[in-house]
């Protein structure tokens, strides 16, 4: 968050024209809204296999999915 000061604040209401008063003024924030982040557990679920995950792929290639290059084609 950057350090911006009261003077600051009132030089760009100056500047914008804008006559702010003292119960118009408000904190700085980083964001409107509070953030809260949202964490759950980390469990080991059963998943599909390599094998399984690639069983309806039309190309492989070392257990991964194979994709036309479309990249540095001439």
């Amino acid at each position: 968050m950057s350090n911006i000061s009261r003077d600051d604040v009132a030089n760009l209401a100056k500047l914008a024209r804008i006559d702010l008063s003292e119960d118009e003024d408000v904190p700085p924030t980083s964001h409107p809204l509070p953030l809260v982040n949202v964490f759950r557990e980390d469990v080991v679920r059963p998943s599909l296999t390599p094998e399984e995950a690639l069983s309806g792929a039309p190309e492989q290639e070392e257990q991964r999915f194979k994709v036309p290059q479309i990249l540095g084609e001439e």
